[in-house]
């Protein structure tokens, strides 16, 4: 799996993610209860915090999915979905997904808050992910500027292909977006429609 050809993207290189940078730590009912700085909150077993996870879909009904670069800490080089990362300290979720959708695509939409939920998974020895994670869905056929120190590709993707891509190669996806993936699936078929 590659780069889609049919999807036109401009590169940049732009660092937007720092080790030093505040996230926000919540318990299990998504309440702040402090900060920590990002190295340390996905150290060992990883601390409980808030993140977001996007999912923007073309007015086909096809995802697009980026694979992440391999400068990532975890789980580098495997395929996600559009877009996911955390809100800093202090700063509102609502504020935190367009930030970032725009610091690693280069393009903005409107985002429809779906569900969140808690998981947990361990990338070997680098550190893990412990995530409260709010799930967004958005449509677009804005042309990335993709943002090369946080993605080595992209690529538009059919629901169905993806199903059958994460039933036969299941190692090349994050937890998180299978996870996620599966619930859109079975909540969300609205998501999958072509727009007119």
């Amino acid at each position: 799996m590659g780069s889609d050809p049919g999807v036109p993207m401009e590169l940049r290189h732009e660092v937007v993610s720092f080790d030093d940078e505040p996230l926000v730590l919540v318990d299990s009912e998504d309440r702040e209860i402090g900060f920590l700085d990002k190295g340390a909150t996905h150290d060992g077993a990883g601390v409980l915090h808030r993140a977001f996870s996007l999912f923007v879909f073309n007015s086909q009904g096809e995802l697009l999915l980026q694979q992440r670069a391999p400068g990532k800490r975890l789980w580098p080089g495997f395929w996600a979905n559009t877009c996911c990362s955390h809100p800093r300290g202090g700063e509102p979720i609502g504020e935190a997904i367009h930030r970032r959708l725009a610091e690693e695509l280069g393009f903005d939409c409107e985002l429809e808050f779906l569900y969140k939920f808690e998981y947990h998974a361990r990338y070997g020895e680098e550190g893990s992910e412990h995530e409260l994670c709010h799930v967004f869905a958005g449509v677009s056929d804005a042309v990335p500027h993709v943002n090369a120190t946080e993605i080595s590709a992209l690529r538009h993707v059919a629901p169905e292909v993806l199903d059958a891509e994460m039933e036969q190669y299941p190692e090349r996806f994050t937890p998180w977006l299978k996870l996620e993936w599966q619930r859109l699936r079975s909540d969300h078929p609205e998501l999958f429609a072509p727009r007119p």
